[in-house]
């Protein structure tokens, strides 16, 4: 018997920095986002054998473990030792991973894949866990059991789906689902471009700088996630009202913010192709994730999509189709 699970990657439209501590337990953090049809993946085949046997197609390694051994965490697999350790298995398994997107691409990817993990485990030991509690796992594994510097909005993505403004109010996060319009829905989808940039990046160096400098209290940055908590709320009522042009003035408004919380969110590459991009006629649109590379997302008028998205690949980008998912991470049983 296999245990396969799936959680969606996402899509952050606006807020993020604002879920990095200490900045949601000091001022109150917001995100709207959703989540899309390119999925974090696991399979788990009980064996009993006393051994672990770890197959990861992202990383191109196969891993073998004693289930009695100290899983050290020494930059191998750490985020699938972290949970086995989490969940408490001795038992032997064996575990299969993949990925739509690369790790670093700025959709969530690596949190994604600590939910599907999980996923696994709660199917397998048939633990009683609701969607909160395997958010906060998820959250636990990655930021306190491997220091890993992060916000909190992609283990909560992924484990609900669909489309939703997250609040970060000190120690508890509430995930508000947002009821839209399918017109809305399927024009918003219509009028949006993701382009892949053709770079990962370490998200966590920028979030450090961007985290001392918040702690410092730099005036800029300070700013800066003030007004991305404002846009964030100002994109959520338009969606909701259906104002996908002010939506989309309002995300580049977001970009000019996001920019100005650190040097390394930006480049050369990525300025160039949001220029072209705009100079096509794109209304807004930003990197994904924390910056440096990953995917750019870009918001279309309808009549000008296709100009915008030859310009797009002309200057090294790579447009990738993809829908909207609602349903969150998903487990199921296997012969």
């Amino acid at each position: 018997m296999y245990i396969r699970s799936k959680a969606p990657l996402r899509i952050s439209f606006c807020g993020g920095g604002t879920d990095v501590s200490p900045y949601p337990e000091e001022r109150g953090g917001v995100v709207l986002s959703t989540t899309i049809d390119k999925y974090a993946y696991g399979s788990l085949r009980p064996t009993g054998d006393g051994k672990i046997s770890v197959a990861s197609l992202d990383y191109d390694v196969v891993a073998k473990y004693k289930a009695d051994d100290e899983l050290l965490y020494d930059g191998e697999l750490d985020l699938v030792k972290a949970v086995i350790k989490k969940m408490g298995s001795t038992q032997g398994l064996e575990l299969f991973l993949h990925s739509d997107a690369p790790p670093g691409s700025g959709l969530g990817s690596s949190s994604t894949m600590v939910v599907c993990l999980i996923g696994l485990f709660k199917h397998w030991l048939k633990r009683p866990l609701t969607d909160y509690e395997i958010a906060e796992l998820a959250y636990e594994v990655e930021r306190i059991d491997l220091g890993i510097k992060g916000g909190m909005q992609d283990q909560y993505a992924a484990t609900f789906g669909g489309f939703n403004f997250i609040e970060f109010l000190g120690e508890t996060v509430v995930v508000n689902p947002l009821r839209i319009k399918p017109d809305i829905l399927n024009e918003l989808n219509y009028r949006l471009l993701l382009c892949y940039t053709g770079r990962t990046r370490l998200s966590a160096h920028i979030l450090e700088h961007q985290t001392d400098a918040y702690i410092q209290k730099k005036e800029e940055v300070v700013e800066a996630l003030d007004a991305l908590k404002d846009l964030t709320i100002e994109m959520k009522n338009s969606l909701l009202q259906g104002r996908l042009n002010d939506f989309g003035d309002l995300l580049h408004e977001a970009w000019l913010s996001k920019k100005k919380l650190d040097a390394n969110i930006s480049s050369l590459q990525i300025d160039e192709l949001y220029e072209a991009a705009r100079e096509r006629g794109a209304v807004g649109g930003k990197i994904l994730g924390a910056g440096g590379g990953g995917y750019l997302l870009v918001f279309c008028p309808f009549d000008k999509k296709h100009a915008i998205a030859e310009r797009l690949e002309q200057v090294g980008g790579q447009v990738v189709e993809f829908a909207f998912d609602f349903a969150g991470l998903q487990t199921w049983e296997a012969a």
